[in-house]
C-alpha cells in the first residue's frame, strides 16, 4: 500500500480553491489539475508498505500528542522556479504548530525505520502539475525553461493575490494513495485527533 499522512481541508476553503482553479484552468490547458476533492496538506509521504506495517504506523500515529494548527491558505507559486515550473501551488501560512506536527509525524515514522525528511517542512497545496516530470519542489538536473504555466503566470500577474481562508485542523489522517490513469485516488485509512 502506498501511504502518506496529511491534513484534510475545510469544505468552505476547498470550494473557494475550486472556484479559483475553474477560473484559471484554461490558462494552463496542458497541465494536470488536481481534483478539488483530492486536495490535502501533506505532512509526511511514507511510500509503499505492507498491511502489517500499516498497523504499526496506525499505532505510532495514535500515540502522538500534537496541538491543533491554524492554517491560512493564500497566494500561489511555482516549483521549482517560475521559468522552469513543474508544479503550481497555493501557499500556506501557519504558526509553529503545523511544522511541529509534521516534525512529530516524521519522528514517529522514523522510529519505525521510515527515513526522516531530508529537507525542512514546506507546506503548500499542489493544484496542478505541468509536463510529465516530477512534482518535487526541489530543483532537478533535468530542469529547463518551459512554457507549461507561462499563460497562467501572465494571467495571475494581473490579479490580486488570492485569499482562500483560515481553518483550525482538529485531526489528521493516514491515507492510501492508489495510482490510476485518471490521477491518484486517496482513501482515508484512519483519523487521529489533535489537541
Amino acid at each position: 500500500m502506498r501511504l502518506f499522512v496529511a491534513l484534510d481541508i475545510g469544505e468552505s476553503i476547498r470550494q473557494r480553491i475550486q472556484r479559483f482553479m475553474e477560473g484559471v484552468r484554461e490558462f494552463a490547458p496542458d497541465a494536470r489539475w488536481v481534483r478539488p476533492e483530492s486536495l490535502h496538506v501533506t505532512l509526511k509521504f511514507i511510500g509503499e508498505k505492507s498491511p502489517a506495517d500499516v498497523e504499526q504506523i496506525k499505532t505510532a500515529l495514535s500515540n502522538m500528542h500534537a496541538d491543533s494548527p491554524e492554517i491560512t491558505f493564500r497566494d500561489y507559486g511555482f516549483f521549482p522556479t517560475p521559468k522552469a515550473a513543474r508544479a503550481f501551488w497555493i501557499g500556506i501560512d501557519s504558526g509553529p504548530q503545523l511544522a511541529a506536527l509534521a516534525h512529530a509525524v516524521d519522528g514517529a515514522m522514523h522510529a519505525l525505520g521510515i527515513p526522516k525528511e531530508a529537507h525542512p517542512f514546506s507546506p503548500h497545496l499542489t493544484v496542478a502539475r505541468g509536463g510529465g516530470g516530477s512534482g518535487t519542489p526541489r530543483r532537478l538536473k533535468a530542469d529547463s525553461a518551459n512554457r507549461s504555466f507561462q499563460r497562467l503566470q501572465e494571467k495571475l500577474a494581473s490579479l490580486p493575490a488570492p485569499e482562500f481562508g483560515t481553518m483550525a485542523s482538529r485531526e489528521f489522517f493516514l491515507y492510501q494513495s492508489q495510482l490510476s490513469p485518471g490521477g491518484s485516488r486517496y482513501t482515508k485509512l484512519q483519523r487521529f485527533a489533535l489537541r
